[in-house]
């Protein structure tokens, strides 16, 4: 009996993990758990919605919290993996409606023979787009995250002036800090 009733339960937890998956992944509000799925499922298995919420809970708060766990997960698998491997990377900048300055940084590693690409920060530049600048976010964030810069073998931009720059591009400063790092300008049309 015991074993039954912790099966259950461990069955409505996976349930709850991947309800809150496929959330994250359609980008839909958290609140479609208890909307949307409940009620579908309260209708396939002919049982009450409270049976239901007891194995698989799928309030709003319920599944933030999941999708936020799942997040930090890949998050410290990847920043674990980055501190043992070589890697590129690809930064681009952007600007939100109200102009502030958003640092994207992606990462493209061979792992198991295949090759992956992950987003590994979006941060706000808070001072300025030039080139020290985003080396310092960029540099900032592999010391917090104990990343050896020395990993990166590759790094590709935009072509953009801050990022190019012979001498204060942000290029400049990671050639200053990692010998031998191979740098690609792409043209990205928008």
């Amino acid at each position: 009996m015991f074993a039954s009733t912790s099966q259950r339960n461990d069955d409505g937890l996976r349930a709850c993990y991947n309800i809150s998956l496929l959330i994250a992944k359609s980008g839909k509000p958290h609140t479609d758990g208890e909307k949307l799925i409940l009620p579908a499922i309260e209708e396939v298995l002919h049982k009450p919605a409270s049976d239901i919420i007891k194995r698989i809970p799928l309030s709003n708060n319920t599944v933030e919290r999941r999708i936020d766990e799942m997040s930090s997960d890949i998050e410290s698998f990847l920043r674990n993996y980055l501190q043992t491997t070589h890697f590129s990377i690809k930064l681009d900048e952007s600007t939100l409606p109200d102009n502030a300055t958003l640092l994207l940084a992606y990462v493209r590693f061979i792992m198991n023979q295949e090759i992956y690409e992950e987003l590994l920060f979006a941060r706000t530049l808070i001072t300025n787009t030039k080139g020290e600048s985003i080396f310092h976010v960029l540099k900032d964030y592999f010391i917090e995250k104990a990343i050896p810069l020395s990993n990166i073998i590759s790094e590709a931009t935009d072509g953009a002036p801050a990022m190019v720059g012979h001498y204060r591009g942000f290029i400049s400063y990671l050639k200053q800090n990692v010998s031998g790092v191979l740098a690609i300008h792409c043209v990205i049309h928008r």
